[in-house]
């Protein structure tokens, strides 16, 4: 059976995200709800959890599965990569390549607001993906509703985890994903360097959320990562 790809969501939205993604690749191809998101509305998040959510969904898909995550979802596969490595075979992390207490000074104030009026965060929220986005890329993301309320746990969650940390205990691949016009790429290098096994991938023309515009682009560039992934399974399966 082929290397199963979970696919891990952005900040307030939901796995849905993933849709047009999940039909482009030729593996089975999973998306999760972290908690406080989705069909989990209303949990509490926290980065255990999330990381312990994933590493259920993997071991539902046969233990063992390539993680691709993006924004929110980069951090927390960063996360379930270092906390269970012999559940992830590759990691494609997109778009979370920012020192978390840097993203925890730019983020608190704009998350604690979003919290204490979470209807008027939606609306904005999704007013610009449907700015940023194409129609279909647009629908994908706010068809599983928006949870404004879960940011300040978040932000709280992501400065309070040892990214590099993480990184620098997982053995398997990474492939650091950003657009080029991504803010969230400003310590690229830093994660670079603590990977063991890592490369770095830019998308040209490409801001944030933008990366999900070209929903055939990023099934190439997983199932590619996928592959190789798998490759590498096999190979030490034969040592």
């Amino acid at each position: 059976m082929a290397l199963p790809v979970l696919l891990v969501h952005g900040i307030r939205v939901s796995r849905t995200m993933w849709d047009p993604v999940v039909g482009r690749l030729d593996r089975p191809a999973f998306a999760v709800d972290l908690p406080g998101h989705g069909s989990r509305r209303g949990e509490t998040f926290a980065m255990a959890a999330a990381t312990e959510a994933v590493a259920d969904a993997v071991d539902h898909v046969g233990g063992r599965a390539l993680l691709a995550g993006l924004s929110l979802g980069g951090f927390v596969g960063i996360a379930a990569a270092g906390r269970y490595p012999a559940r992830v075979a590759g990691l494609v992390a997109i778009g979370c390549t920012a020192r978390s207490t840097h993203l925890a000074r730019l983020y608190r104030a704009a998350a604690a607001l979003a919290a204490r009026f979470p209807a008027q965060a939606n609306q904005f929220s999704a007013y610009a993906f449907r700015r940023a986005l194409p129609p279909p890329a647009a629908d994908a993301v706010l068809a599983g509703g928006l949870t404004s309320e879960v940011l300040p746990a978040v932000v709280t969650a992501v400065a309070g985890h040892d990214q590099l940390g993480a990184l620098a205990g997982y053995p398997g691949p990474v492939w650091l994903v950003n657009g080029d016009r991504d803010p969230f790429r400003a310590d690229e290098r830093a994660y670079l360097a603590a990977c063991r096994d890592g490369r770095l991938v830019r998308l040209p023309r490409t801001g944030h959320v933008t990366a999900l515009a070209d929903p055939v682009r990023l099934a190439r560039l997983i199932e590619d990562a996928a592959a190789h992934a798998e490759r590498q399974d096999r190979t030490r399966s034969a040592i």
